[in-house]
């Protein structure tokens, strides 16, 4: 079979990549033609485990091939994948400008049956907005079939959950393209993936909603934070608790500065815009929205709250990605809350493993970049950690005191025992952990969990 993927961001690449080794012949298009040359020099333009030893052994096996004709790989394609950009507008909503722009391209080069695949996060209705504007383009000379296919890649883990997913969605009117569609993804069959069949408008809205609750599990579990420092609890005991009970799971319990990155924020809004346009006030994800925008500012009174006048402060920041794994600094709060100090008259050194290049185009020349976590805490008055990097959970505390000028942490990810911290002599600060009865912390009963991506 052949397909084409167009778009090859994050979304479009890792899913031409992963078909490609799935045995596809893969022709991933982008009108961006430096992209393209880049690709085919073997560079991959976003960082992602394990994706560049994926396209560099299905470029060699010529299953997967990157161009810049997109009229060609359409009419030799049997299933096309839109995976271009949906951006906010002003007001919150996705922008389709890209998807009508690929759907009036695909309209004039239809040369027979096709499938088309939204694989791009679309608002509930885009199906029947592709359906008219290719209908209408081609003049009903040939048959197609418009599926929805939404994506749940998350950045650092992208690979595996194409290639092992929770579940699977399709949502077409279609029977031919839904056993089209299932002959493509017959890989997962050996692995027992959950197929989810249904109409296009139910499987859009799965992708918004999906996103929608664990963006509110986030801001929930920072609101009960928010409570735990007020009476001294402790909010990873909490969350502990709450995610044994199989009701509610642990996933996306982890206090912190809030969600950020290319879909929570834009998903959160989207979603309840599309509830407005239809006469309906989503009022716990416009909450959502609002708690997490709050939280940032609570993150920066914690910083204040230690260093006391920010104004002319000198303040180390570890972390400036959204999450681990990934360069994408979308959305960051790391990147919102640096912004913020900035504009206190804070000086900021900085690092981060993956999203330094990134961080560089976005922020002032003033911001001096480190090679390591200690050439950061030199000279600082205060080191904040604002992603949670594997490197960063280890860090060598002693060496860290020696560099800075005040022993000063504020750990926005709970990644330190804070007993631990004050007896080393450090002023520490976390997020919603006040001590219990016992004296005893979460990280002294139970391990650390790892954070998953978001």
């Amino acid at each position: 079979m052949n397909i084409c993927v167009i778009g090859t961001g994050y979304v479009g690449l890792v899913t031409g990549t992963c078909f490609a080794d799935f045995g596809v012949n893969v022709s991933c298009v982008d009108k961006d033609a430096e992209k393209i040359n880049m690709l085919n020099r073997g560079e991959i333009p976003i960082y992602e485990p394990g994706l560049k030893e994926l396209v560099d052994k299905n470029i060699s096996e010529k299953r997967l091939t990157f161009t810049t004709e997109l009229c060609e790989s359409i009419k030799k394609s049997l299933v096309i994948f839109i995976a271009v950009g949906t951006p906010p507008k002003d007001d919150g909503s996705a922008d389709l400008s890209y998807i009508e722009e690929v759907a009036r391209t695909i309209a004039a080069n239809l040369n027979g049956y096709k499938v088309i695949v939204t694989k791009s996060t679309v608002p509930v209705g885009t199906g029947k907005f592709i359906e008219d504007i290719i209908e209408k383009g081609q003049g009903g000379e040939h048959k197609f079939d418009v599926v929805s296919n939404p994506e749940f890649l998350r950045e650092g883990s992208a690979v595996e959950d194409f290639m092992r997913p929770n579940r699977l969605v399709l949502g077409a009117r279609s029977e031919q393209a839904i056993a089209i569609m299932k002959d493509l993804y017959s890989p997962l069959y050996l692995i027992e993936t959950p197929f989810v069949i249904t109409d296009v408008e139910t499987s859009e809205l799965i992708k918004y909603a999906s996103n929608a609750f664990l963006a509110t599990k986030v801001s929930f579990i920072n609101e009960v934070a928010n409570i735990c420092e007020r009476v001294g609890a402790d909010v990873r005991m909490v969350a502990k608790g709450m995610g044994l009970d199989n009701r509610i799971g642990s996933k996306f319990l982890h206090a912190g500065p809030g969600y950020g990155g290319s879909c929570f924020p834009k998903d959160t809004m989207a979603i309840t815009k599309i509830a407005r346009s239809h006469g309906y006030v989503f009022k716990i994800v416009e909450s959502v929205i609002e708690v997490n925008r709050e939280q940032r500012e609570r993150m920066i009174d914690k910083i204040k709250g230690l260093t006391g006048e920010l104004k002319g402060a000198r303040i180390g920041i570890l972390g400036l990605a959204f999450k681990p794994n990934t360069d994408d600094i979308r959305e960051s709060p790391a990147m919102d809350i640096a912004e913020k100090l900035l504009a206190e008259g804070v000086s900021i050194k900085a690092y981060d493993p993956a999203g330094m290049e990134n961080a560089r185009k976005a922020m002032p020349e003033t911001v001096q970049f480190c090679n390591d976590a200690y050439e950061v805490a030199e000279g600082c008055d205060a080191l904040v950690i604002l992603t949670e990097w594997n490197p960063f959970r280890k860090l060598d505390l002693g060496r860290l005191k020696s560099l800075l000028k005040a022993p000063r942490i504020i750990d926005l990810r709970n990644i330190y025992d804070p007993e631990v911290m004050k007896k080393m002599g450090f002023e520490y600060v976390c997020v919603g952990r006040g001590e219990t009865k016992t004296g005893l912390t979460f990280a002294s009963t139970f391990n650390a969990p790892v954070t998953e991506p978001r």
